[in-house]
């Protein structure tokens, strides 16, 4: 695949984001005020940048997890068949759990994750994503925890690539072709 020629216009900046994570954190904490482990389960690569400043700022005891899951390859366009690369090192069994994600799109990734890991009966299961997009939404879902909720932009920065680029800005920007 070539990659055309673009430019970032800032969308979010960092200053922002940091500001909304410790107010999610907030949230987080008094949902899972009781839990004994609250065990934060990242999808994989998107939310890497964001699960780590994330449960930097909840005030619980956390385990960290990974699954690996792809539906867009190095394409815009989300191909909607959802495949789990990375699953799940330790049970969540009787556990509450926390997905975090980077940006829900299309809806298919987040609730083929969620029934994937209801099946493993968690005690709780939560849902958390930076982004949304419900313009695009195909499949019935709402996360429990939201970060900003977008228009119909492609996207990248804090995580979030274009063809494995442009992960490593600190702002969420709006991609422009040239």
């Amino acid at each position: 695949m070539s990659i055309k020629p673009y430019a970032i216009d800032r969308m979010i900046s960092a200053k922002s984001i940091a500001a909304r994570i410790e107010q999610l954190a907030v949230e987080i904490e008094a949902e899972f005020s009781n839990t004994d482990k609250l065990v934060v389960v990242g999808l994989l690569r998107g939310s890497f940048v964001f699960i780590a400043d994330l449960v930097r700022e909840i005030n619980l005891p956390i385990e960290v997890d990974f699954l690996e899951v792809t539906s867009y390859g190095d394409s815009m366009e989300s191909s909607r068949e959802v495949r789990i690369i990375k699953d799940l090192r330790d049970t969540i069994e009787s556990r509450d759990v926390l997905i975090v994600e980077d940006i829900v799109d299309t809806g298919h990734t987040m609730k083929n994750v969620t029934q994937h890991l209801l099946r493993r009966q968690p005690a709780r299961l939560r849902t958390i994503a930076l982004l949304d997009k419900p313009s695009r939404r195909e499949v019935k879902i709402k996360t429990d925890f939201l970060g900003f909720e977008i228009p119909d932009e492609f996207v990248v920065g804090y995580g979030i690539d274009y063809a494995q680029r442009d992960r490593n800005l600190p702002y969420i920007g709006k991609v422009r072709f040239t």
